[in-house]
């Protein structure tokens, strides 16, 4: 049976966490630590902290925070947000992170993803790419939170990411970020078909049914979400919540057993 991981993605900012749509609106949803605790139980693969204010505002990672956070994670925890050092990098893992993700410091400070990754090894650098359709057609790539354009379309850029030596690509799509409208699998399948390394698909999940069109159709090896997990019902009332083991298997696990191509 092939394993899928599926990673709440939690973003915080001021400390506290946040939900965004489509990398705006941020609406208050909880305290981190409170959080974590329910992940726990509910026996959660792996998770992803992003302090999403951290690169725009000069900020360097809150180190202590990480570590409160880490401390109370039984599960293994990548965290991204204002990295622009290796020393940083270290700090980070030294406070319980397994995984640093790298966004904007791909443009900014490529030196130190490809050092990073020599020093702590590829599988603890993870390449956060964000990016939005163009309204001609393609997509193009974009860091600072979504602000600032890079040259480089999402292919290009994920390429780019594993050369520097990035062990995983995490592919957010801005326009479906907390929209409930499905992964963007166009994308997803690019990416995945053109490195060697997994590609994580976030932006727009409703359900367990959407993590496997983006495992079968768009091929990613793992999938990420946001808001399904910290939200309920159609007025998005704030409840911590993920699916239990069993649903997994039955929707996500076993099916992918029955194709040749999973």
């Amino acid at each position: 049976m092939r394993r899928v991981r599926v990673i709440p993605t939690l973003l915080m900012r001021k400390g506290g966490l946040v939900k965004t749509v489509k990398f705006d609106r941020g609406v208050y949803v909880g305290d981190p630590i409170n959080t974590v605790k329910i992940f726990n139980d509910k026996e959660v693969d792996e998770l992803v902290v992003l302090d999403i204010d951290a690169t725009n505002e000069g900020r360097e990672p809150q180190i202590e925070r990480i570590r409160e956070i880490a401390g109370e994670c039984f599960m293994p925890l990548g965290y991204g947000g204002g990295v622009t050092t290796v020393d940083q990098m270290s700090r980070i893992m030294y406070a319980g992170a397994e995984k640093v993700i790298v966004n904007s410091a791909l443009a900014t400070h490529p030196a130190v993803v490809s050092e990073g990754a020599r020093r702590f090894g590829s599988q603890a650098i993870v390449a956060s790419i964000d990016v939005r359709k163009r309204f001609l057609g393609g997509y193009r790539s974009y860091t600072h939170g979504g602000t600032r354009r890079m040259p480089e379309d999402p292919v290009t850029a994920a390429r780019r990411a594993v050369e520097l030596g990035a062990g995983e690509i995490l592919l957010n799509s801005i326009d479906r970020d907390g929209t409930y409208e499905g992964y963007d699998l166009d994308v997803i399948r690019s990416v995945a078909s053109a490195v060697p390394v997994p590609v994580i698909a976030v932006g727009g999940a409703r359900n367990v049914g959407d993590f496997l069109q983006a495992v079968q159709t768009g091929k990613a090896s793992a999938v990420a979400a946001g808001s399904i997990f910290v939200f309920h019902g159609v007025h998005r009332a704030v409840l911590v919540n993920f699916p239990s083991p069993s649903l997994l298997k039955d929707q996500l696990f076993q099916p992918l057993t029955a194709g040749a191509s999973a």
